[in-house]
């Protein structure tokens, strides 16, 4: 009787502990690694196999309640566990069942909070703020996007007033000014968001609101989305006639003299004549045909800028001494050019000034380019704007071209011919190392030694020359090699031995009509010096410091020479900033000539 008992009880125990067995987690007593991912993944994982009436077993919450913060897909998931475990139990006793729902719905109820936590971070990380952006997650945001936002609001608002609907509402006309005005006083001069006053949140703010009234008067995107690219068509025709007038108004100031530089070779001419004829000689006139000394050709008429190119050579010389200046003026600032050396002369170095008006056999009967150049058809073209053939392309119209100093590169065994090698220079750069190693470089029986420009796109041969002609077309390759100008080793030798000035003349015959080539000096050189151009190491000579203010500051360093070709020169206002130092440290500001003429840094 007892062991019957005992049995009975036993039996009973055991129906009550083994559901609690079978539907509490069995795996938390293996302690098995798993993390919070993996496991509602594989609660993901489980799939439903039995049929809807087993789903019935629980009454199922309301879907706002499984919604709560974690949305449709998180509660998917509890009913998908929900089910997998009741139609497990189907089989056991009405009591069993009654414990199982408990310890389920408690289970259920557990993970219901842990998701909804989860989910909730998620949001508030992805909740965007007034302004449309994310929280920040640790990533950085548009930057300055209140700017552009209110920046956007004033194009929309500009749209939404120029809509017929919108206009026959006179209140909304009236709110949208007035929001425009708070807006544009908000941004003001403002180039970032740290510069905008801290009422501009509020202003974004209704500024929005109105246009939300606007869309709802103007519900059809495609009478916005035409009216949108009217304006965008009319900012590009501003933008286009903006950048005519830019590039005019730079051209016109690129060929102003400055008042200061108007004024100093008056003064020293002034000067000049007023000195006996011993007083206007240079001394070490006996260096100036010795071929063992470094020599310089310099064509100009700026005597402040000539003055630049010499001081600049002579402070990075090695032997002073040994360098040559050859200056070659016209007629109107010889005697400024030679009063300014005369009073400040160069360290040991040598100057010769000579006037281009004293080269007799420098005359149109000689030279086809001073025949054109001194022609009516070309004076036209300079002088008449409203000439209705004149080429659109200011840069070409510059009268600097009608100067015979531009040309005198191409007759250099004329004006030296007692010398075997000459440095050219320009008169706009500045000399940074030493360039007596120049006349030890070997040019390989070329005439000319230059620094080439295949990087730059603009200096190929079919940027120059006129590859529709079919002399052009057939006698050169469009896509060769340009080189520059501005400092470039002539073998005065070679070149008298191949004849470069004979073809030099053929060619500017040929160009009488301008078909070959526009003007300057540049394509009529890369025709002459076709095959005859002896590549030199980039780093002697570095250009852009006229028209470009992003040259590598690292290059402009190491450059020998630092050109300031295109229309930014430094000796104007409109040069670029960046650069003007390398230029005015040869210059003595204190000097009295420069005083006078009220020439500052």
């Amino acid at each position: 009787m007892v062991k019957l008992r005992n049995l009975v009880l036993f039996l009973m125990l055991l129906t009550v502990a083994a559901p609690i067995l079978l539907y509490t987690d069995p795996a938390a007593s293996f302690k098995t690694p798993f993390s919070k991912r993996d496991f509602l993944e594989d609660v993901t994982a489980l799939t439903l196999n039995s049929d809807g009436n087993r789903l019935n077993l629980l009454p199922r919450e309301s879907p706002a309640v499984l919604r709560g913060g974690g949305g449709g897909k998180n509660s998917r998931r509890l009913d998908q566990l929900s089910a997998r475990v009741l139609s497990a139990t189907d089989d056991d006793t009405h009591s069993h069942t009654d414990i199982s729902i408990k310890q389920v719905t408690h289970n259920r109820e557990k993970m219901h909070v842990q998701l909804t936590q989860q989910t909730s971070e998620k949001v508030d990380e992805q909740e965007p703020n007034a302004f449309g952006a994310k929280k920040d997650t640790g990533n950085l945001l548009m930057p300055d996007a209140q700017l552009r936002h209110l920046k956007d609001q004033l194009i929309r608002a500009k749209v939404y007033l120029s809509l017929p609907s919108a206009k026959a509402n006179a209140h909304f006309v009236r709110e949208l000014r007035l929001r425009i005005k708070e807006v544009q006083r908000a941004l003001a001069d403002a180039s970032k968001d740290s510069e905008l006053p801290k009422t501009a949140t509020e202003k974004l703010k209704a500024m929005e609101q109105t246009l939300a009234k606007g869309k709802q008067i103007q519900d059809d995107c495609s009478i916005v989305v035409k009216k949108l690219r009217a304006m965008l068509h009319s900012a590009e025709e501003q933008l286009r006639v903006h950048k005519k007038q830019t590039m005019f108004l730079t051209q016109l100031t690129a060929k102003t003299i400055p008042k200061g530089l108007h004024c100093l070779p008056l003064r020293l001419t002034t000067d000049y004549y007023a000195l006996n004829s011993s007083q206007q000689q240079f001394p070490n006139q006996e260096k100036l045909e010795d071929t063992q000394l470094y020599h310089y050709a310099l064509f100009s008429d700026n005597v402040l800028a000539t003055s630049v190119v010499v001081n600049s050579t002579i402070t990075n010389a090695k032997h002073p001494s040994k360098h040559v200046f050859h200056i070659v003026t016209d007629r109107l600032n010889y005697a400024a050019m030679r009063m300014w050396f005369l009073d400040n002369p160069p360290d040991k170095a040598t100057i010769q000034v000579q006037n281009v008006e004293e080269f007799t056999w420098l005359n149109s009967s000689y030279s086809p380019v001073l025949k054109q150049l001194s022609s009516r058809s070309m004076i036209d073209y300079y002088f008449r704007a409203h000439h209705t053939n004149s080429d659109t392309n200011l840069k070409f119209r510059n009268p600097k071209y009608l100067s015979i100093l531009n040309h005198l590169r191409f007759y250099l065994p004329e004006i030296f011919p007692k010398l075997s090698k000459v440095l050219f220079l320009d008169d706009d750069i500045v000399v940074q190392k030493d360039l007596s190693g120049l006349w030890s470089v070997d040019l390989k029986g070329n005439v000319n030694g230059a620094v080439e420009t295949c990087g730059e796109s603009f200096h190929r041969f079919d940027r120059y020359l006129n590859f529709s002609n079919p002399l052009i077309s057939k006698n050169f390759d469009p896509r060769a090699c340009g080189w520059a100008y501005g400092m470039n080793v002539f073998d005065l030798d070679e070149w008298k031995r191949q004849n470069i000035t004979e073809v030099y003349h053929r060619w500017q015959d040929l160009n009488r009509d301008r078909e070959l080539w526009k003007l300057g000096t540049l394509p009529p050189g890369l025709i002459t010096f076709w095959r005859r151009t002896y590549p030199l190491d980039r780093k002697w000579h570095i250009l852009g410091l006229g028209y470009n203010p992003s040259v590598n500051q690292r290059d402009i360093e190491r450059a020998a020479v630092i050109h300031y070709n295109g229309n930014l020169k430094p000796w104007l206002e409109i040069g670029i900033p960046r650069y003007r130092s390398f230029w005015s440290k040869h210059v003595d500001y204190e000097q009295v000539y420069l005083r006078e003429c009220n020439i500052n840094p």
